[in-house]
Parts: structure tokens; C-alpha cells; sequence
């Protein structure tokens, strides 16, 4: 489902100033098949949370499948946006399903600080198969823009199962996406700018769906 080969561990920062993490691991060996030998012994300075630390890159995988939320995240890559790696760490931060990528097969990985070996992310070459594909899952597509039929993402009840889609920096959501999807959402702005950073729509987006469906907050 991946798209990158992966290998077992994250890259380990050169600059003693950003390290993260733990050094080889005190006393005796834990038990257990999701362990990693090497970190055990050399350390683990992936940026991880505290429960998965010395754990093998595919049982951390592994766990996360056994409690992703039933949202979806897409972002359609017509121009390269360089937002697009940003809003894959989001969608793994709030434990997103799957990110699909709308559009070139090639994204920019690098705002996703190595995040998107933890997030499963499928391509989907055109909106019409994109569409297809979410038809199939029974799934609601919910475009994020600023269109004059946009209703306010504050007021709008987000369906527990949905697909999330954000468009370009710039243009936005194509016109297509517009007619496909079931609802299109604004966010309320209060400042000079017609629009936000795209990857921080998304993150607004998401954790809107994070308070109505895993803490039960109304509208």
C-alpha cells in the first residue's frame, strides 16, 4: 500500500542539537517479537512516541492499523505542492486511515520528517479514480476550500466516514473534486487573507473530525 521501500529505522540526526530520543537500552533485554535488536543495543532516536521506542519500524505499523480512525485524507498533487509531506505528518498525528495522493505519483516527502513510513499513503492517478475508489468504500468526500457554496466547517456535521480533500496551495480544489464531492467547507478567517496555508487547513480540518468523533463535541 506503501509507496517508499522502507528501512527498519529512521535516519539518526547528525546534529547532537536535534537528537531525539534514548541511548541503548539498561539491564537486561525485554521479551517480545516487536523488539529491535539494534536499537536495543545502539540506542533509538527516531522521533517516536515513548511507548514505541526500541520497537521494529513494522510492529509500530502493525499497532497503529489495530486503532486507525475510519477517516481519510487526500490532497491532490497536481503542482509538486510542497504542503503535501506537512499534511501526511498531521494525518499521522491524528492517526488517519490512509493519505491519497490525486494526481503525480511523486510527492515532496520532506515535510513529512520520515512520518509517512508509519502512514499508509495510496496513489490514485486521476479524480475519477479517486471517486471510484471512494464510492466503493462507501466513504463521503468532504472538499476543504473556499467556493461560494462552501458551508462553514464550524456548523457542519463531519460523517464519522469520510475522506478529507484538500487542494493546492494556491488554486485550491480543482473543479472536479467541487462536483464530486458531497459537501465543500470553509473555514472561518477573521484577518485580511482570503486563504490559509494548506497544510494547516488540513490540520484544522482534522482535528475537527478529532473532537466530534473521539470526544463526542458537538457542533
Amino acid at each position: 500500500m506503501k509507496e517508499s521501500t522502507d528501512t527498519a529505522t529512521d535516519p539518526t540526526p547528525t546534529d547532537p542539537l536535534t537528537a531525539v530520543g534514548v541511548g541503548p537500552w539498561q539491564g537486561e533485554w525485554p521479551e517480545g517479537g516487536q523488539w529491535d535488536e539494534e536499537l536495543l543495543a545502539a540506542g533509538d532516536t527516531r522521533n517516536v512516541v515513548d511507548a514505541y521506542r526500541y520497537w521494529k519500524h513494522d510492529a509500530i505499523v502493525a499497532d497503529l492499523d489495530t486503532r486507525r480512525h475510519p477517516f481519510h485524507v487526500a490532497i491532490e498533487n497536481w503542482q509538486h505542492d510542497l504542503n503535501i509531506g506537512s499534511v501526511v505528518r498531521t494525518a499521522n498525528a491524528f492517526l488517519a486511515k490512509e493519505v491519497h495522493i490525486i494526481g503525480r505519483r511523486r510527492w515532496n516527502r520532506r515535510g513529512a520528517m520520515v512520518t509517512d513510513r508509519y502512514q499508509h499513503v495510496r496513489h490514485h492517478p486521476t479524480v475519477e479514480d479517486f471517486v471510484a475508489w471512494a464510492q466503493g468504500e462507501e466513504l463521503r468526500i468532504v472538499g476543504i476550500d473556499n467556493f461560494p457554496d462552501s458551508v462553514p466547517l464550524e456548523t457542519y456535521e463531519l460523517p464519522e466516514r469520510c475522506v478529507l480533500v484538500f487542494g493546492q496551495e494556491g488554486p485550491g480544489l480543482t473543479a472536479e473534486v467541487h462536483a464530486a464531492a458531497d459537501a465543500t467547507l470553509s473555514i472561518a478567517q477573521f484577518g485580511s487573507t482570503r486563504s490559509m496555508n494548506a497544510s494547516a487547513a488540513a490540520a484544522i480540518a482534522m482535528h475537527g473530525w478529532v473532537r466530534r468523533h473521539v470526544f463526542g463535541q458537538g457542533i
